[in-house]
Parts: C-alpha cells; sequence; structure tokens
C-alpha cells in the first residue's frame, strides 16, 4: 500500500535516507493512514542518533534526548524523530530504567505496546508490518506485540491504553490481552492521576464511550474509580429505570455529543445513587438527593484525579441541577426556568439539558415521551428568555450598586442583599425590570432593614 504522507515527513526521511540512515514514519499515524483517517501528527523513526539528526536539521529542539527524540522543525511544523532503540527492566512498571540505541527497526518495533501500533512506512520499503497489525485493523482487535504480561509488565498505563484504544476505534480487546489485564490490573495503581485522566478523557470524546464498560470488567475502575464499582452494583427497581445504576450510566454517555464536560458530567450523574438507596415497603427504590450527593462525590473523584478547578466546578454544578423538574416551561414554568438559568449560568443551561436529554434515553419507557416533551419545551422557553431579554443575573438589573448608594443606602453587605432580593422579584416577573420601580422596592426594603 501507499501512504500519502506530508512533504515535510517525506524531506526528512529523504533526508536521514540519502546520508545512509534508515527512516519510516512510525505508530499511531500509520495505523490511522491504513485506516483511511487523518493522523494528527506524523512521528519518525530511524536508525540515525539524536546528534546526528541535530547536524542534519538546521532548526531542531531537544525534546528528549535521553530517550533519543528530537524534535525537526521545518516552515514551523514539528515532526518528532526517535532513534531506534531498546528499553532496558521496567522496575517501576512505568518507565524504562535506561535506554539503548540500536540499528535495528524489528528490535525498535517489538518494543511497542500494540500490534496496530508497531507498523512502520516509507515510501522505498512499503509498509513493515511484522506483527499482523494490519489483519488486526481488519479484525478489529486491540493485541499486545509479543506476550501481554510482558507488556503491561513494562508500562501498566497500556492497560488503560487499550481499553482507550477500543473505544476510539470501537475495537475489541484480543482474548489473552484482556485476560493479562484483568490479572495484572492492580498494576495501574504505578500511573499517576494526570496520566489515568489523560486515558479516561480520550475515552470519554470518543465515538464509543460506552467502551468504558472494559476498564470496569477487567478490574481497572477498582484501581482508579472505585464509585463506578458500586454503581454497577446497585440496582434500580424503579418504575422509571431497567438496569442497574452503572449500566444506566454508560447507555446515557451514547445519548450526547463528544464533549468531554458533558461526557465527563454523564459518567458521574448518578454516582451518588449507591450512597442514597432506600426502598419503601412496596419494594420500590429511591434515590432522594442523590444529585447533591453526586456532586460532592463527583468532585472528590475529578480532583483525586486531578482535573482542574474550572472542569470541576462546571461538572458539579451541572450534577447538582441535573435531577431538576421542569413543568409548563412555556407557561408559568419560565420563571423557574429563569432562576435554575442563575444558579446553573446561561452558557450552561443547554449542556445541562443535553445531560437531562440523555439521562431520560437511558431510562425506562416509562413517561419517556413526556419526559422529553417537557425537555423540548424548556429549550423553547430557554430560546424565548434569551430572545426577550428577560433579566437572568444581577449585571441584567436596570439598577446596580451606585444607584442604591445614590439613595443613601452606602453599606455593601446591605447593598448586595438588597440587590439579590430586587433579582428575585423580577427573576419571577421579568416587567419589574424597571429602575424606578426597583428603586422604590429597595428604599422600602432598606427601611425595614434599618428600623
Amino acid at each position: 500500500m501507499t501512504i500519502n504522507m506530508p512533504q515535510h515527513a517525506r524531506t526528512i526521511i529523504d533526508t536521514l535516507s540519502a546520508h545512509g540512515y534508515q527512516a519510516y514514519i512510525v505508530g499511531g499515524c500509520v495505523r490511522d493512514a491504513v485506516l483511511s483517517k487523518t493522523p494528527s501528527d506524523w512521528d519518525i523513526t530511524t536508525s540515525a542518533r539524536p546528534e546526528v539528526v541535530k547536524r542534519l536539521f538546521s532548526r531542531t529542539i531537544d525534546t528528549g534526548l535521553k530517550h533519543g527524540t528530537v524534535t525537526v522543525m521545518l516552515d514551523k511544523e514539528a515532526y518528532e524523530v526517535t532513534t531506534f532503540r531498546v528499553d532496558g527492566d521496567y522496575d517501576d512498571h512505568r518507565h524504562p530504567t535506561e535506554v539503548s540505541f540500536t540499528t535495528s527497526l524489528e528490535e525498535d518495533l517489538k518494543r511497542r505496546d500494540f500490534t496496530i501500533n508497531a507498523m512502520a512506512y516509507n515510501d522505498r520499503d512499503g509498509l513493515v508490518d511484522l506483527f499482523g497489525g494490519r489483519e488486526d485493523l481488519s479484525r478489529g482487535l486491540i493485541r499486545c506485540v509479543g506476550r501481554a504480561e510482558d507488556r503491561f509488565g513494562e508500562d501498566a498505563l497500556r492497560m488503560l491504553r487499550a481499553v482507550r484504544f477500543a473505544g476510539q476505534l470501537g475495537f475489541t480487546i484480543e482474548k489473552d490481552s484482556e485476560e493479562a489485564i484483568k490479572k495484572m490490573h492492580k498494576l495501574l495503581s504505578n500511573v499517576s492521576a494526570e496520566r489515568i485522566q489523560m486515558e479516561l478523557l480520550k475515552l470519554m470524546i470518543s465515538d464509543h464511550p460506552e467502551m468504558f464498560r472494559l476498564a470496569w470488567e477487567t478490574g481497572l475502575t477498582s484501581v482508579f474509580f472505585p464509585e463506578f464499582d458500586r454503581m454497577m452494583e446497585t440496582s434500580q427497581n424503579n418504575p422509571h429505570h431497567m438496569y442497574n445504576v452503572g449500566e444506566h450510566t454508560l447507555l446515557a454517555l451514547t445519548f450526547t455529543e463528544n464533549n468531554p464536560v458533558l461526557r465527563l458530567a454523564l459518567l458521574l450523574h448518578d454516582v451518588g445513587k449507591p450512597f442514597t438507596k432506600t426502598t419503601d415497603e412496596e419494594g420500590i427504590d429511591h434515590f432522594y438527593g442523590h444529585n447533591e450527593v453526586s456532586a460532592a462525590i463527583s468532585q472528590k473523584i475529578l480532583k483525586r484525579l486531578k482535573f482542574d478547578n474550572q472542569t470541576i466546578k462546571i461538572v458539579t454544578k451541572l450534577l447538582t441541577y441535573h435531577d431538576t423538574r421542569f413543568n409548563n416551561a412555556l407557561t408559568t414554568g419560565r420563571k423557574h426556568v429563569r432562576r435554575i438559568i442563575n444558579k446553573v449560568g446561561v452558557p450552561l443551561f443547554p449542556y445541562l439539558l443535553d445531560i437531562m436529554e440523555a439521562d431520560v434515553k437511558a431510562q425506562s419507557p416509562y413517561m419517556r415521551e413526556e419526559k422529553l416533551s417537557r425537555l423540548q419545551e424548556t429549550r423553547e422557553a430557554y430560546d424565548l428568555i434569551l430572545k426577550e431579554n428577560d433579566c437572568i443575573t444581577l449585571k441584567d438589573l436596570a439598577i446596580n450598586g451606585n444607584d442604591l448608594k445614590e439613595l443613601g443606602i452606602a453599606e455593601g453587605k446591605v447593598i448586595g442583599a438588597i440587590l439579590q432580593a430586587l433579582l428575585d422579584l423580577v427573576l419571577e416577573n421579568p416587567k419589574r425590570n424597571d429602575p424606578a420601580y426597583l428603586k422604590q422596592v429597595a428604599a422600602g426594603i432598606y427601611r425595614e432593614l434599618t428600623q
């Protein structure tokens, strides 16, 4: 087969070849090209030592000389060029204690994780596939290069990467590789939270986030997300549900776009249910207050996985309100919609509705159409609220703190309390957002506070 690589990648390979060295594009870019996908980057492997690469190209960056990697810059585009290498022992199940360079492409490829990532290519030799990667691509298999236990023992993150690739490509994990993960899953505890977070996010925004099930089936979640194991063990004997909490969550993930915030929120939206479950005298399960408990637990999980504060804030806010009920949203319910928009935020409110819609679609058919109809009405109410410029936040109020000071109200805390009281009135009825009316009400509130 022929791979149409970028001209700059071909220039690097041709330059190295002209000086007597082997050079190939390698790894993920070859995999994606074989799948007729557009690679996001083009990595190059070569028999040339790093110092040779630096000498042959005028602009280079010492990306990782210890591991043989030099970044070559051509017209402001970066290409990582790495010397063929053999890894030493992996004492920490994550990083090799030493790296030695080799002139053998086969030795370099055999140290890689999966067959589909262990192919190389150049125009002269064509596709170099020593381990059956192309066949595994056609079979839809994630299979380790060589002995699976050896590959996972070297780098425990590869176990979670196997699950991530299954999600990204819609593949299954080959039997021996899956059994090795089940046997060795506890080694994942050697991997940093930051690296686990990166793989989790890539899986969540893939086309098959429901493949997260593999992380549970192989025991990996017991290491980095034990709360999910409890979700898979928590039944929901309730007319609104037909799956346990975990199965419902996995299904809900498939009903949203590939957005990290939406997918994370859905993964965590019912994490509080195992802790709030009660069963009434008729045997019906209830999960009162699970939304707030889910938000609190999710905050701890996301911090544990080293997510940034902004992501944590957004996700927990969405979870706090994901169980909100909207009735008659287009008529009397619009004031309720305005209040929730005020609490969640104008930009995040559509996300909240997306989460709620996915949640409903993953429930039982009981009242499903009615629930979805209410959500559609709420979307229409949201659009009307924006179209008519209804007051939603303090910034939208017709008066501000300076106006209150002109009325003789000087104390900061009192000003804040009065403005909030005025906003509550306007959220109830947008027509009250009139400067004269609000000043009159503010003066009355202030008199009551100071008597």
